[in-house]
């Protein structure tokens, strides 16, 4: 193929190997901001220059052919290499500039991550946040996410992972069902209580305690509960608790603006629930040599922010 005809397809190239890495036309095309169509005639031109088909599709599937997957893998080290040089480049301005790509669970983002990053904008008028708020967990580089927010215990050892604070459980009610249906005095007293749960895996619901003054190492105690109400987001039980449904284990980051408003109130407050929920908070990306300015500047922020964490 003669060298002005090969130059014309970099471009080409670069969007198999998205095409590749997003495993959709819809997907790959939202990757690099154009239309599906416009994707489409990209590899159809490909292949004709190819004179071989790249990429087999079925109304639901998509995969490359072994002509597709080698161009794939000869061509991703240097685009790769390309798209570093330029991030390196391009961060050598004196503000962070881009887009960055960023997922957080529903509840966080809502109530402790916009209004952080709203102030960030203000001060970085050159990058631009795409946020996706979901409670799914999600394969960051798959998806093409610059940076995730997760509540977790432990980060995934293949990723880069800054600790931006740290969060507690807390058990919530409001005083008028404490004054109807009587407060617990200990974690067993739950027992008679309708308690607002997250599903979870096991058939019967239960919470773990342990004394905020631990005396023992076995001084856990776990507590079979009831409730006429259960659902895996904390916005939603906090709403039930604060409804007068009944008792809520709650991330303190839902339950926060409420106990400083006297609307819910702790219940055990001499008891620390465990295993509910993590107790760190993390910025973390996909591992790569280069990490663009924008995205350390807004984990500064971020940790910056939330470095107080989330007291009543």
């Amino acid at each position: 193929m003669e060298e002005q005809k090969i130059n014309t397809l970099w471009t080409h190239l670069h969007w198999l190997s998205v095409l590749a890495q997003q495993g959709s036309y819809t997907a790959a095309a939202a990757r690099l901001g154009v239309s599906k169509a416009a994707m489409s005639q990209r590899i159809a031109e490909l292949e004709r220059a190819a004179k071989v088909t790249l990429v087999q599709r079925t109304t639901r599937s998509l995969r490359l052919t072994e002509a597709g997957q080698k161009l794939v893998d000869d061509t991703r080290a240097s685009f790769e290499q390309i798209e570093q040089s330029f991030a390196q480049v391009r961060d050598l301005a004196e503000q962070p500039s881009g887009l960055i790509r960023m997922t957080a669970p529903v509840a966080l983002a809502r109530q402790q991550l916009v209004p952080l990053l709203a102030d960030f904008l203000k001060a970085h008028p050159e990058v631009r946040i795409e946020l996706d708020m979901s409670d799914r967990l999600t394969a960051l580089a798959t998806e093409g996410f610059d940076l995730a927010i997760r509540h977790t215990a432990r980060p995934p050892d293949t990723h880069v992972a800054w600790a931006l604070c740290t969060t507690e459980t807390v058990l919530v009610a409001t005083r008028a069902y404490l004054r109807k249906q009587g407060e617990p005095q200990t974690p067993s007293d739950l027992q008679t209580h309708n308690c607002l749960h997250y599903p979870r895996s096991q058939d019967t619901p239960a919470w773990t305690f342990e004394p905020r003054q631990l005396l023992r190492g076995d001084d856990r105690i776990t507590v079979p509960v009831m409730g006429h109400f259960a659902a895996n987001n904390s916005e939603a039980l906090r709403e039930a608790a604060l409804a007068g449904a009944g008792i809520a284990l709650l991330p303190d980051f839902s339950a926060q603006a409420a106990l400083r408003q006297g609307k819910l109130v702790r219940v055990l407050p001499d008891w620390k629930p465990v295993g509910a929920f993590a107790e760190t908070i993390y910025a973390i990306r996909p591992y790569a040599p280069h990490v663009p300015r924008a995205v350390t500047a807004l984990v500064d922020a971020l940790r910056q922010g939330l470095a107080v964490g989330f007291p009543d």
